[in-house]
């Protein structure tokens, strides 16, 4: 019980230091998105594959507060990923025969929508530097764009800002957590563990590619040390209703589904010479939504919930906006539950009657599944099909009993058991994401021989792939991110450095 003791008393003394952090981490792309390019403004920084600046600092700062025992310790891999690792080297325990686990978390985030911050919810607050002035906020406009937000008088434990919930308060907690540990190997807390935590890039844009690069390129022929035990993702596992820092065992699968729709193009007045795909790509997307709307040829699972479709991009290629366009480009995100596969979900978008008629009346549709082609801020380009595997991993597990355990020791104690405040909870509560993380760059096909990995690991298999079994715990609401006004509750992220800090003795003590 000192132990848990000892984390409680540091999780609260390092919070104010994960806040100065976070709200650094936050803030950065500020100095760049305004400045000339030739001065060296970026101004997409922050986003999927321009992560540097952000990764930089938090590099920095990782050796400045001692949350790795060396310099040569925290390091980028080739594909730009910021991985740090920590592990007592004085336990007994060989590193062949220690439980590794990693901790993983995303430091990309979507468009900040910098003026529409301002335009919405006044000028006292900022998608970069955040709240600036509580006076200046229409905080009526504010709950009622986002899923949940305490009462005021709790206001003062929020941090506002652009990735603050998604996810860069649980990549904060990744780096507050490490430091803890070491600070505490001596009494026990990294006994029998090797801690490889990453801050992965380009998950906006293409979910689970920091991990791709890892279990692609770095374990394959990797030693016993390298090859995760678990992993525990810092996205943030809260609900608007159930309660936030949850213990999350799954998420349903996702793949992007490109339709290209080819027609004539002509002069705007003669509509008959040419063929229209924008008006036939517009009668498949309609035929499509009522498809899902009726739950036409969509498969429900009691944990994961139902598969979905909806229409998430789109782009025309036309000469002006007096003439038939020559091509049409859109896309569905298509989000896959247990029983249902890519190879169908593509199926059924080409069965659609709408595609048969555009079809016959001359134009061309493809329909395909697309290739993330992009660089990461380092240059690599990992060209995966746009494809993201589901996962669960048995509530039964090892993983998931020891994650409820370290919730009882060091996340119930901070909340009263008949308290709601901040919308934690007394009791552990497991559940699944609706969204995806990082989890689906983990799996790898189950014939798969280039990854050896040993029977202790307990990797778990799920039709025709394995993976490492995997949970997530972390600070932010899942549905208010994304979204103008995201915050997040710092004591979610007090409640989540305890748990990382946590975890990792118990689960050791599971090898026996």
């Amino acid at each position: 019980m000192a132990l848990d003791e000892q984390i409680l008393a540091l999780s609260d003394k390092y919070l104010p230091l994960g806040r100065e952090i976070l709200a650094e981490t936050v803030r950065i792309p500020a100095d760049y998105v305004d400045r000339p390019i030739e001065q060296g403004g970026d101004p997409l920084c922050g986003l999927s594959n321009h992560e540097g600046p952000r990764l930089e600092y938090l590099k920095r700062k990782i050796v400045e507060i001692g949350a790795v025992a060396r310099p040569e310790d925290v390091f980028f891999d080739g594909f730009g990923n910021l991985v740090w690792v920590v592990t007592d080297p004085d336990d007994g325990v060989a590193p062949a025969d220690k439980v590794v686990i990693y901790l993983d978390g995303h430091s990309d985030t979507v468009n900040a929508l910098r003026p529409r911050w301002r335009e919405a919810l006044g000028d006292g607050i900022d998608a970069y530097t955040g709240l600036t002035d509580a006076n200046r906020v229409d905080w009526k406009r504010l709950q009622k764009e986002l899923g949940y937000l305490p009462p005021r008088d709790q206001w003062q434990h929020l941090l506002f800002g652009r990735g603050s919930a998604d996810q860069l308060s649980g990549v904060v907690a990744q780096v507050i957590a490490t430091k803890i540990l070491l600070e505490l190997k001596h009494e026990g807390a990294l006994r029998g563990a090797i801690i490889r935590s990453v801050a992965t890039v380009c998950e906006e844009d293409n979910d689970g590619a920091g991990p791709m690069h890892i279990v692609r390129h770095q374990l394959p022929g990797a030693p016993p040390e390298l090859i995760p035990d678990v992993v525990i993702l810092s996205e943030g596992t809260g609900h608007a209703t159930h309660g936030s820092c949850a213990i999350y065992r799954g998420q349903r699968g996702r793949m992007q589904i490109e339709v290209v729709v080819t027609g004539k193009s002509c002069h705007g007045s003669m509509p008959w010479q040419g063929r229209n795909p924008l008006e036939f790509g517009g009668a498949i997307l309609a035929e499509a939504a009522k498809k899902y709307a009726k739950r036409e040829g969509f498969a429900d699972h009691k944990f994961l919930g139902h598969g979905t479709r909806t229409a998430s991009w789109a782009k025309l290629d036309t000469p002006s906006d007096c003439a038939v366009p020559e091509r049409f480009v859109f896309r569905f995100d298509r989000r896959l539950t247990v029983g249902e596969s890519p190879k169908q979900a593509v199926k059924d978008v080409e069965k659609l009657k709408a595609v048969k008629k555009a079809r016959a009346a001359g134009l061309s549709v493809e329909v395909r599944v697309p290739t993330y082609d992009q660089p990461s801020w380092k240059g690599f380009v990992i060209g995966n099909a746009q494809i993201y595997a589901s996962w669960v991993t048995p509530e039964d597990h090892p993983a998931i009993q020891c994650a409820v355990e370290a919730y009882r020791r060091v996340v119930s104690p901070q909340i009263p058991k008949k308290s709601k405040t901040g919308n934690l909870r007394h009791a552990p509560r497991v559940g699944r994401w609706t969204f995806s993380t990082d989890g689906v760059g983990f799996p790898v096909p189950k014939n798969d021989k280039t990854i050896t990995v040993p029977k202790q690991k307990r990797w778990l298999v799920s039709g025709a792939f394995k993976h490492p079994a995997m949970f997530g715990f972390g600070p932010g609401i899942e549905e208010n991110t994304h979204k103008i006004g995201e915050y997040v509750d710092l004591r979610e992220l007090r409640a989540t450095i305890a748990l990382y800090a946590r975890f990792p003795s118990l689960f050791a003590a599971t090898r026996g």
